[in-house]
């Protein structure tokens, strides 16, 4: 054999020495590229599927899907906190029924059948270590923006950096979690991620791609009305500012025959119009002013669908099945104020939610009990006794946990649905003794710490809506009852969120909703830092290191059982601090749509997906 040349022999190390730099010490485990990851195990669909499950391949493309939107606009910028964003541009805060992503792309797809995984999109290939310090995007070199300018590795840089100092809160919280980014050639990227968070990779994966050459970034955070150039299947085609606005399908959509994308987008325009009352906007449904309708009133669901297009069967109405969690609804003690730091208040006046005769009486029986906040999923605790996984993750927390919520006995109160359960008054009566309190004449009193006479237990409960002003006056009702006065006070829209993001209440009604696999964003409302942060969702004002501690082993499980572990453990402590008065959700979605607006027979794991629908042929 011969020996291979000096000269030769220089030139492989030096090129491997170049790798190394470039790559890391990693770059032997990075293994094989592949076109689909999964936040655990494999996705479950092959490398060559032609679709996702729930989509339909040969849905005929045509016609006007028509929705309604409950509020304003301002904004077409849906990736800075100022402003309220218009729906459909970018997935953000979405109401429900409304569709995401018409305009924007992220690097991968998530499928809506799947807890956690993602296909190739703009990235049409990933590597991906299994130790996930790093990931690499191989972008697909046909992917282009509506203006036609190429995807390149630098646009995919440019809205990292962009979205990591100027983005909304939670985009600047985890593109954080980056060390380092390189651009390894036009259409290959690099990123390396801090250690900790097995989770990061698929969210940089899922970051929305902005293009670099018609974006400055030092107008970037300010309102605009300017038409976003995005790599969707659709354009902003007209906007009516705070009032309406249409997106029309793009025809040089370059994704269109994806497997990720075939038999989506099916219309040819979305319009979306506002309304900023929930009643007029039903009887604009009811006049064929839309063709689909989310609804979220039991009462609504219950008496107010008789009406001619439904009977006539223009109008069908339907109630579709969801795998995902169901989400924690209730009424919040914001724990900053010092009547509801005190746990035994708080225990206390959850006794005496009458939820049999408010289901009964107001919701027609169709609402279940919230007890979880992963209700209805193998992520919830309720009725499951904690594991040895879940024992030792909160070993170091021993008080972070009451025994019966470590046993799986603990249940929400119940009544006898009479609306005048005396046994739970007694029982909210004796837990506000233990707290100092006592019923003097008809009301809820402690000596004041000065001396100077009593202190009565009263608060105020803000509510943005007819229907939580109704919910939130029988709960009075209830509470006066035992002497203690909460005062309902209504106000707008602009009050209401001005006040909220500050946490200027004593207490509010939220629903915190539920993705298929909670994860980092759990940080935003339960960790120790987001409680003083001002427009973070941790409305109670939670402090306890032990929920922070469970979501952190969430984000760095490595197997499903380790991930389960950790959520059911986050339950439990959020279950013992009793941050809320634990009120219901519905079972299913209920939905209403006009006949000639159809969806495939199969409904994905996380319910019906607009983006799936299409228009019957005439």
């Amino acid at each position: 054999m011969s020996r291979m040349p000096y000269r030769c022999l220089r030139r492989i190390l030096t090129t491997m020495a170049l790798l190394v730099a470039v790559f890391g010490s990693d770059m032997a485990v990075a293994g094989e590229s592949r076109t689909a990851i999964s936040a655990y195990g494999e996705p479950a669909l092959p490398a060559d599927f032609p679709a996702f499950p729930y989509a339909n391949p040969d849905a005929p493309k045509g016609g006007t899907l028509r929705l309604s939107i409950l509020g304003t606009f301002d904004n077409l910028n849906p990736f800075v906190p100022k402003g309220i964003a218009a729906q459909g541009i970018w997935l953000g805060n979405r109401q429900i029924g409304a569709p995401s992503m018409l305009v924007f792309q992220g690097l991968m797809a998530r499928s809506e059948d799947e807890s956690f995984s993602l296909y190739a999109l703009i990235a049409r290939a990933v590597e991906l270590p299994d130790d996930r310090s790093f990931i690499v995007f191989h972008l697909d070199p046909r992917a282009h923006f509506s203006d036609g300018a190429a995807i390149t590795a630098a646009d995919v840089e440019f809205s990292w950096a962009l979205l990591k100092e100027k983005g909304q809160l939670y985009q600047r919280g985890y593109y954080s979690n980056v060390s380092k980014v390189t651009i390894i050639d036009p259409h290959t990227i690099r990123f390396d991620l801090a250690a900790g968070n097995r989770e990061t990779a698929l969210v940089i994966a899922q970051m929305p791609v902005l293009p670099k050459h018609a974006i400055n970034p030092d107008t970037f955070e300010t309102t605009t009305f300017t038409t976003p150039i995005g790599s969707g299947p659709y354009v902003v085609a007209n906007v009516d500012a705070g009032r309406s606005i249409t997106f029309r399908r793009d025809p040089n959509f370059w994704a269109r025959d994806l497997p990720s994308t075939r038999g989506l987008y099916n219309f040819d325009e979305i319009r979306l119009t506002y309304i900023r009352d929930v009643n007029t906007q039903f009887e604009a449904f009811k006049a064929g002013a839309y063709d689909l309708r989310m609804e979220q009133s039991a009462s609504r669901w219950a008496t107010g669908y008789d009406f001619p297009a439904l009977r006539d069967g223009r109008v069908i109405r339907e109630r579709v099945p969801t795998g995902t969690p169901k989400p924690m609804s209730g009424f919040v003690f914001n724990t900053r104020r010092p009547l509801f730091a005190d746990i035994l208040v708080r225990e206390a006046l959850t006794q005496v939610l009458d939820f049999e005769w408010i289901n009964q009486n107001l919701f027609f029986d169709l609402y279940k009990r919230s007890d979880s906040y992963f209700a209805a999923s193998e992520l919830s605790s309720h009725g499951r006794p904690a594991s040895a996984r879940e024992r030792a993750l909160l070993a170091p927390f021993p008080s972070a946990v009451t025994p019966d919520v470590m046993e799986g006995r603990w249940s929400p109160p119940h009544s006898d649905g009479s609306g005048s359960d005396r046994q739970s008054a007694r029982r909210a009566i004796d837990i506000l003794s233990m707290a100092g309190y006592e019923l003097n004449g008809a009301r809820m009193v402690r000596p004041m710490p000065d001396g100077r006479g009593d202190e009565a237990l009263s608060f105020e409960i803000m509510v943005v809506s007819r229907d939580q002003e109704r919910l939130a006056l029988n709960y009075a009702r209830s509470l006066q009852r035992i002497g203690v006065t909460a005062s309902v006070r209504l106000v707008d829209e602009a009050q209401y969120w001005k006040r909220l993001k500050s946490f200027d209440f004593d207490m509010i009604l939220n629903i915190w909703n539920v993705v298929a696999s909670p994860g980092s964003e759990q940080m935003n409302r339960w960790s120790v830092a987001s409680a003083d942060r001002e427009m973070s969702l941790n409305y109670a004002g939670v402090r306890e290191p032990a929920a922070e501690a469970m979501i952190r082993a969430m984000v760095a499980a490595k197997s499903r059982e380790d991930y389960v572990a950790a959520v059911r453990a986050l339950d439990r402590v959020l279950l013992s601090g009793t941050y809320v008065v634990p009120l219901f959700y519905a079972p299913d979605q209920w939905i209403a749509r006009r006949a000639d607006v159809k969806r495939p027979n199969y409904t994905p794991l996380t319910g019906a997906a607009i983006e799936s629908w299409w228009h019957a042929v005439p």
